[in-house]
């Protein structure tokens, strides 16, 4: 009998992306049940796929691991705690499940008693009495099913994760090795309420519908007994055992995300192209930055006026903030930056702001454009992307201005190398103007003639915001499908 399975779970043991599974969904050639995929018609859809290797998975999972500062043997595996308690919620559901087994088997023999009694006058009863016996012995013989290759692997991933629902959304993510709920969630890119991340504040509280969870770490935090008896945990101090359904507060836009002031430290300054640095923020661990993948804040140091910039780097790594920062005399904290701002040094964080951010309840593809230092918010959003995994297709076109626009060229290379649902494109523009960036859009349009099955996010100097706008009135984009992010030139 066929099993339905979650496209996370699904995407899972295939070893591919959540996105890939819905691309495979639109085109007709997997079918969904309320939004579910039978494990035959997986298998189905994908024939030459090897259990064993998760090949796609695992160069996913060390992009994301590189762009997140994550190693991944910190969180290969579970803590010796955590795998107990895992190993023995199976071994009680699996004594459960014998349990339904052994009585199913005990009405089964019962009917075949009944069945192989006298029956009613006539052949034909006789006839279908003796048919039906012999059904029964035939589909009660041990492994007669075969062996099922997804069920094996589902139940040794349930060993080495968790799958965790929240409710009210029905937005998924799984819980690796060590990582408490709230660590895995901001992984997985959901924007989740919380404050310390270290048990002080209580704002990750979330209620524990069904399944168990293992404390991992101690909280200063007081649960009242009512709390308790609700089920209600913080989200901070505990891993799932198992699969799990929980209640929590969630972000679902920018509006939702409160105004914050937090001091964080320079980690480190570097240079990554000519007259571009790295600056790399680091937030004390009980005040970090909750932020959308895309948006700026507003940086300054002792005795200068603050600055806007786009934040560079994932929210699911909150603690370590990246931003790219270009040499311009008109910027007083730039030139901070490039005169020798030291490790340690205190950098005064404010924001967020902005609403360049994902469409996440959108299923299109991503198209992303950027131009220069436009790059920065782009990288946010792609990563985010990679973290729900739900995207199809991602096509980045970088546009430089200049000679050496394209800082980052090498990290797209390797994302194109890793991924299947990547595509790259460098453009050179030659120069800054309108009409230089309307040709450089003109060489997407080639590429993609229907704008209109995409979601467009655009983010550079003013001359590209105006080039992208007439997008939408030349070339049909809708305009809900546009987003522009203009940079100060």
């Amino acid at each position: 009998m066929p099993r339905l399975l979650t496209l996370s779970r699904a995407a899972r043991l295939i070893g591919v992306s959540r996105g890939a599974l819905q691309g495979k969904i639109r085109s007709g050639e997997l079918a969904t049940f309320e939004g579910m995929v039978s494990d035959e018609d997986l298998l189905r859809a994908y024939p030459e796929a090897r259990l064993e290797d998760n090949s796609t998975l695992e160069k996913l999972e060390s992009i994301k691991d590189a762009a997140f500062t994550r190693r991944m043997r910190e969180r290969l595996l579970p803590s010796a705690e955590v795998l107990v308690a895992r190993l023995a919620e199976m071994s009680r559901e699996r004594a459960r499940v014998e349990s339904r087994l052994e009585h199913y088997r005990a009405l089964v023999d019962e009917l075949q008693a009944k069945l192989a009694g006298e029956g009613p006058a006539g052949g034909s009863s006789r006839e279908f009495a003796a048919a039906l016996r012999g059904w029964l012995r035939e589909r009660l013989e041990p492994g007669a099913g075969g062996e099922e290759p997804l069920r094996v692997q589902e139940n040794f991933l349930r060993v080495m994760s968790a799958h965790v629902q929240i409710e009210s959304s029905g937005k998924e993510f799984f819980v690796d090795g060590n990582d408490t709920l709230l660590e895995a969630a901001l992984r997985s890119g959901l924007a989740l309420d919380y404050g310390c991340s270290i048990g002080t504040c209580g704002k990750c509280k979330a209620r524990v519908i069904s399944g168990e969870v293992h404390r991992t770490r101690h909280s200063d935090y007081a649960l009242t007994e009512a709390e308790k008896t609700a089920g209600v945990v913080l989200m901070c101090c505990n891993t799932a055992v198992g699969d799990l359904v929980i209640e929590a507060r969630e972000a679902h836009s920018p509006q939702e995300i409160p105004a914050q002031v937090i001091e964080a430290s320079v980690k480190s300054v570097g240079a990554i192209g000519k007259g571009i640095r790295l600056l790399h923020l680091q937030t004390p661990r009980s005040d970090r930055l909750r932020f959308f993948a895309g948006q700026s804040v507003s940086l300054s140091v002792a005795g200068t006026p603050p600055s806007s910039y786009p934040v560079a780097s994932c929210p699911c790594d909150d603690r370590n903030l990246h931003f790219h920062i270009r040499a311009r005399d008109s910027d007083a904290f730039a030139r901070r930056v490039f005169e020798g701002l030291r490790a340690g040094e205190i950098v005064r964080v404010e924001g967020p702001r902005g609403g360049f951010v994902l469409d996440e309840s959108s299923r299109r593809p991503l198209l992303f454009v950027a131009c220069d230092t436009g790059f920065a918010p782009v990288k946010s959003l792609i990563e985010h992307a990679m973290a729900l995994d739900a995207a199809e297709s991602l096509d980045l076109y970088w546009i430089a201005s200049a000679r050496d626009g394209r800082y980052l060229d090498n990290l797209c290379r390797a994302w194109t190398d890793a991924l299947d649902n990547f595509r790259y494109v460098p453009i050179d523009a030659g120069a800054a103007g309108e009409e230089a960036m309307g040709a450089a859009l003109l060489t997407i349009l080639r590429d993609h003639p229907r704008l209109d099955a995409f979601d467009v996010y655009v983010a550079g100097p003013a001359a590209l915001g105006r080039a992208s706008e007439r997008l939408v009135a030349d070339y049909g984009l809708p305009r809900a499908q546009l987003r522009v992010n203009t940079l100060d030139s």
